[in-house]
């Protein structure tokens, strides 16, 4: 660059340097390469944050389809499971019942244990009502009764059992 700059000397002036129009150019040239460095690093940041976001939103889509998959095959077995318990009402009842015949009581008890581990295995279980504080989420009351050495809200008859589908009710237990 020295080599572009033109020396002059007069008689008793001061030396004067002066830039040659090549090294104007390369001054420009320089100004506008820095101009488009800045304008090529705000586009990148622009779309960083574009691409950020469509991330952000791609993940969010994600997670909530994911869920809407989780939530169909953990209660898809909810009306299969409501139209069985009449069934297994059916085997405790038989099984409740005073009998002779040792080979029908095993038959029936043999049934009702296929039954509940089916239905334990798709996360359907029963609502442990008897002895516990009454819970409006997973006991429908059908009457109260005040007993001796029983704390009121206390469930002390299960009239028909409850069942549950993983965390959510099935059947209320009707105590």
């Amino acid at each position: 660059m020295s080599e572009n700059i033109k020396k002059t000397e007069t008689e008793g002036e001061e030396v004067v340097e002066t830039e040659t129009p090549e090294v104007v150019e390369e001054a420009d040239e320089v100004t506008t390469l820095q101009t488009k460095i800045t304008e090529l690093n705000e586009q990148v940041n622009i779309l960083k944050n574009e691409y950020a976001k469509a991330y952000a939103d791609t993940e969010n889509i994600r997670k909530r389809l994911q869920a809407d998959f989780d939530s169909r095959t953990k209660f898809m077995m909810k009306n299969f499971a409501l139209e069985l318990l009449p069934v297994l009402d059916s085997c405790e009842r038989a099984l409740a019942q005073a009998t002779t015949d040792e080979a029908y009581r095993k038959g029936v008890e043999m049934i009702y244990g296929q039954l509940q581990n089916a239905l334990s295995k798709e996360g359907i279980t029963e609502i442990d009502a008897l002895n516990q504080p009454f819970d409006g989420n997973w006991h429908q009351a059908l009457m109260t009764e005040a007993r001796e050495n029983v704390e009121p809200g206390i469930v002390i008859e299960v009239l028909q059992k409850g069942y549950r589908i993983k965390d959510r009710l099935l059947r209320a237990a009707m105590v």
